[in-house]
């Protein structure tokens, strides 16, 4: 069965009982790895009990087709159903995953870790065609989603967070779960159970590189600087930067440059629709922002949406590698930029 992006978090938490195999892939590490343990949980008390809990790799799966068999039929020796978790998968193994779900016994839970997957993958139309198998995406947190982790995460350690605090954060991370939770957990240490986050606590306590690197790309492309693009890319990539997240983020920064565009020209203040914004536009960029919006209007704006948006599409939908696809569309926004300035 192939499970929905809405659907996601509820079905990892409480999956059905006739569940035997769960593909969890994506370009999110972080939140594959997040909702692997969650399916995991459902099954057993303890991730760590080495009686009913297995880690295997692809590469060993590849390389003893009958040890994943062998597992999933065992019987642990205390009682109880069993876990068992492959990580690194590739469809390399995909017909020996078809033959535990058609013709191994028993009744543990393996779960599959992949990366990125095409529509092609054979791992992912086995996952999506079996009764009793379920393919699961994992992709960037959008705002609404991130927004909910972030005060999930808080609440959990008595903290509370400001609305506009909350944006900032929302506009900072995301590429990867993982590192949202750890920078929010780290958050909710500094300010301490019972308090609550305004912005200018979370911009003291959240660094991170990632977000960082994220900023500089970003404001690179849509000032058409081509090579600030291809380093900070690369910088963004090694911090552990998703494709689609990058392009999520290059999405919501025009959209902001939309919004401020339209407030200004109705009469609205520069300064105050900078500072209005959610996430507002933090200070030492404001000049930046200001010379954007000088440029990116009407057609030209419309335009970088419109690249942005096919890539993302692009990175889920095809086979082509995702750096590829959002390195050439930065690039493309980068090159709009150029030439809105010398038309003008």
């Amino acid at each position: 069965m192939k499970v929905s992006t809405g659907r996601a978090d509820s079905f990892v938490k409480s999956p059905p009982s006739n569940l035997r195999v769960a593909l969890v892939y994506g370009p999110d590490e972080g939140l594959v790895r997040e909702r692997s343990s969650k399916l995991g949980a459902s099954v057993v008390e303890n991730l760590s009990d080495p009686f009913l809990v297995c880690e295997l790799t692809g590469a060993e799966v590849a390389a003893d087709p009958a040890r994943l068999s062998d597992e999933v039929s065992a019987i642990s020796m205390m009682g109880g159903r069993r876990f068992i978790r492959v990580r690194d998968a590739g469809d390399n193994i995909a017909s020996i995953v078809e033959s535990v779900i058609e013709n191994t016994p028993g009744d543990a839970l393996t779960v599959i870790q992949a990366g990125q997957l095409s529509p092609r993958s054979a791992l992912r139309k086995l996952a999506e065609k079996s009764e009793d198998a379920a393919a699961i995406a994992c992709y960037a947190d959008d705002a609404g989603s991130l927004d909910g982790v972030i005060r999930e995460t808080l609440a959990a350690n008595d903290v509370r967070i400001t609305a506009e605090a909350a944006g900032w954060l929302v506009g900072r991370l995301g590429s990867d779960r993982g590192v949202s939770r750890s920078e929010i957990e780290k958050l909710s240490l500094f300010s301490g159970p019972g308090s609550e986050v305004d912005l200018e606590t979370a911009m003291a306590s959240v660094g991170d590189s990632a977000a960082d690197s994220m900023d500089d790309l970003i404001y690179a492309a849509v000032d058409g600087d081509s090579n600030g693009v291809d380093l900070f890319l690369m910088r963004s990539f090694q911090a552990g930067a998703s494709s689609v997240g990058i392009l999520r983020a290059l999405t919501n920064h025009l959209m902001k440059l939309e919004t401020a565009g339209v407030r200004i020209a109705q009469g609205e203040e520069a300064a105050r629709v900078l500072k209005s914004l959610r996430p507002p536009v933090f200070y030492k960029l404001e000049r930046r922002f200001q010379n954007q919006l000088k440029v990116w209007r009407g057609n030209v704006l419309a335009r970088g949406l419109q690249l942005t948006l096919e890539a993302e599409l692009q990175c889920k939908r095809t086979g082509i590698p995702e750096e590829l696809v959002c390195g050439r569309a930065l690039l493309q926004i980068a090159s709009l930029a150029r030439q809105q300035r010398r038309a003008r």
